[in-house]
């Protein structure tokens, strides 16, 4: 359902200072941010809100206003960061496009981002020339994850690692193709595959 303005503020109030305190504020702590001197008012907004699905609350508890799905996006916009092989290493070139995906693909958007594949080496793993990969950006990862991985500081490259001793395998998903096998030190892993998006 539809907020006011003035609701869609009190909702505001409530998310921020849930993820910057841990826990919800009280009806007085809103009010003040609001400047409104009535906490009649503002339990008459946070009301109207749980009615609207969007917080709920334990009505004998100060400090008990959740948030609720109907409050969470359903996509998130993420940059798109350009291309990434496949197959051979290639150099990676920086968009300034944007790519909605579903919010419950990643866990923080702010560490996320997109890349186009090229190639096909990793089709066994359903991720195909022209697919978009959905990354969470660290610089570690566990055998077996399939990594977005930085070769000598210029290319980049989608593979499954393997650590082997002082090598690193970077194990394509196509039986056709071998796996590139480096010093470890050579590469640098810059982020883990979390989703694909294809468009037909």
């Amino acid at each position: 359902m539809a907020l006011t303005r003035r609701q869609r503020e009190v909702l505001d109030v409530i998310r921020e200072f849930i993820e910057r305190e841990g826990y919800s504020p009280s009806l007085e702590e809103i009010g003040r941010k609001l400047g409104l001197s009535s906490v009649a008012t503002v339990h008459k907004h946070v009301s109207l809100l749980v009615d609207k699905g969007y917080v709920q609350r334990a009505w004998n508890q100060n400090r008990s206003i959740e948030l609720t799905d109907a409050d969470r996006p359903s996509t998130v916009r993420l940059p798109l960061r350009g291309a990434i092989a496949a197959g051979a290493p290639i150099e990676a070139v920086a968009t300034r496009e944007t790519i909605c995906v579903p919010a419950d693909m990643i866990r923080e958007a702010s560490t996320a981002y997109v890349l186009r594949v090229q190639g096909d080496s990793m089709i066994d793993e359903q991720i195909r020339d022209g697919d978009f990969v959905v990354v969470e950006a660290r610089s570690t990862a566990a055998d077996g994850e399939t990594v977005v991985a930085m070769l000598d500081e210029t290319d980049v490259t989608l593979k499954r690692l393997q650590r082997d001793g002082a090598r690193v395998r970077l194990l394509p998903a196509n039986p056709l193709l071998k796996p590139i096998v480096v010093p470890a030190e050579t590469v640098r892993i810059q982020g883990v595959v979390v989703g694909v998006l294809r468009r037909y």
